[in-house]
């Protein structure tokens, strides 16, 4: 499932034929295809996966928006389906006092006093209810797998509309025991969790009241249906998701040849990003680094571990729309590791020689705890910092006390709160220092092949915060592997079209 034929991390030196290919190929995850990787890269014939239509820009028509909207659906939830564990489906009423809460009140008092008012008549008018019933019977074969054919004969004979219509015009319909069949019918076919709904269910007199209730649980039984085919599907998914996904999105693309436009422009910021970075190590201007000696799994890697970054306010690349959600978390809970990590540090200098490990230990989970909720729109870290910087003296006078040990002075304490206080601002040593090693941690992480048989060695600085690294380096390695797998190869047709229209154009002014 994963990207598993990545170089490592300290080897990516230059782009070739072969480095592109191997991106390709890896990437595409198809062996049924009869060209050779090299020839999937370069030729223009092979292009259909692995780049954007070219054609003139064209008013795209309802349908096409409709179908384009239904694949994108589609491609969203059997990834949700798959990459989440604990989906699943579940009846959501409106919000109290909502106009749509009190329209859907309105609706449904209206169609039950009406199928009311119409059995009170003399004589009954059943047609209403008997349109229940039918509905109730469809239900209730739905329910059926298709071994069961002895119990779909027997409702289809019990709940037999024309039967029921013919005894309600001889006013000689028996309704209780029709209901008293259809909850037996719904304890046989109910899941263990609504027992107790179905038992509660009782045929009375009150044939409006009776309706109301089976349907009520017959919309939870549907629900519960949908869960469980879902569990089952489930698996057979996961063998065909990334085939699936690749299928829709060209289907997507297709339909909207700039559906790649957002991921071009990741991709030529992460280009930016690593030749400057190139640079800087070999001490010469970013001219001095030329883009087709960069390796394109390089340039990728960094660019997810920059989707990471809390600065990265860019738009999501539409290649990464199925799994925004879980990168959004991960980067908030790296954004708070990083905080305690730098509270940890910051905590190690002050106290010097008469810092402990436990005490360290002890700061991480102070910091933890009053630093969750990170990711909410109503948490506010200025507040949250001063709070946790006096938290943190208070425990180091009360631990350098119990060890007969000077406390902090009031210098020391203003320093220690002054840093911790300051963590937010852009030039911070501390934090830019752990935000530099962990997201050079990230990308080494996302270069280890797959199946990890190590995990990278955790730096300097980060040693407090090992387990909660790991994590966050395994989840989101995960996730991006699997996009490797599924969108390879469109990256690797957009690092066609950007270095080699780069390469083009530097001979081009060489030569002028």
């Amino acid at each position: 499932m994963p990207f598993s034929d990545e170089k490592a991390f300290g080897n990516e030196d230059h782009l070739s034929d072969s480095d592109t290919s191997r991106l390709s190929e890896s990437m595409a995850c198809s062996s049924s295809d009869s060209e050779s990787p090299r020839d999937s890269f370069t030729s223009d014939s092979s292009s259909k996966h692995a780049s954007p239509v070219s054609s003139p820009p064209k008013t795209a028509t309802l349908d096409e928006i409709m179908s384009t909207t239904r694949n994108l659906s589609n491609l969203i939830l059997a990834h949700e389906i798959v990459a989440n564990e604990n989906f699943h489906m579940e009846n959501t009423d409106p919000p109290k006092n909502s106009l749509e809460r009190k329209v859907k009140e309105i609706v449904h008092k209206a169609f039950w006093d009406c199928l009311e008012s119409e059995l009170k008549e003399d004589p009954p008018q059943y047609e209403h209810a008997i349109t229940l019933f039918d509905e109730i019977k469809e239900i209730l074969l739905s329910f059926l797998s298709p071994g069961t054919n002895r119990l779909r004969t027997q409702i289809c004979e019990v709940l037999d509309v024309d039967l029921i219509r013919q005894q309600a015009e001889h006013n000689a319909v028996d309704i209780p025991k029709l209901g008293s069949y259809i909850i037996n019918i719904m304890g046989k076919l109910c899941a263990p969790v609504r027992d107790e709904d179905v038992k509660k269910l009782k045929p009375t007199g009150d044939i409006v009241q009776m309706l109301r209730d089976v349907f009520h649980v017959l919309d939870l039984m549907k629900m519960d249906m949908v869960n469980y085919t879902i569990q089952n599907v489930r698996p057979q998914l996961q063998r065909q998701l990334a085939d699936y996904e690749r299928e829709k999105f060209q289907e997507i693309l297709e339909k909207s040849p700039d559906a790649l436009s957002q991921t071009t422009k990741w991709i030529q910021q992460s280009l930016k990003y690593v030749a400057e970075a190139k640079s800087e190590e070999n001490a010469t201007s970013v001219n001095g680094v030329s883009v087709d000696n960069l390796s394109p799994t390089l340039v990728l890697n960094s660019g997810f571990a920059k989707l990471l970054d809390l600065d990265y306010d860019s738009a999501v690349p539409e290649t990464l729309i199925t799994d925004d959600l879980r990168i959004l978390d991960l980067k908030y809970k790296l954004h708070q590791v990083k905080l305690v990590a730098c509270v940890c540090l910051i905590t190690q200098n002050v106290m010097g020689s008469s810092n402990t490990t436990a005490f360290i230990e002890q700061v991480k989970d102070i910091s933890a705890v009053l630093l969750q909720g990170i990711s909410s729109r109503n948490f506010n870290l200025k507040e949250a910092l001063p709070a946790l910087s006096t938290k943190i003296c208070f425990e180091m006078n009360k631990s350098l006390t119990e060890r007969d040990l000077p406390p902090l002075s009031s210098d020391v304490q203003s320093v220690l709160m002054g840093q911790i206080c300051s963590l937010p601002e852009k030039a911070h040593p501390i934090y830019n220092l752990i935000d530099k090693r962990t997201q050079e941690y990230v990308t080494t992480f996302l270069c280890l092949p797959y199946p990890y048989k190590r995990v990278p060695i955790i730096p300097g600085g980060l040693t407090i915060v090992r387990k909660e690294m790991e994590f966050i380096g395994f989840h989101y390695a995960n996730i991006v592997n699997f996009n490797k797998q599924v969108y390879g190869p469109f990256y690797a047709g957009i690092f066609r079209k950007l270095l080699f229209s780069e390469v083009e154009g530097g001979k081009a002014e060489a030569q002028a």
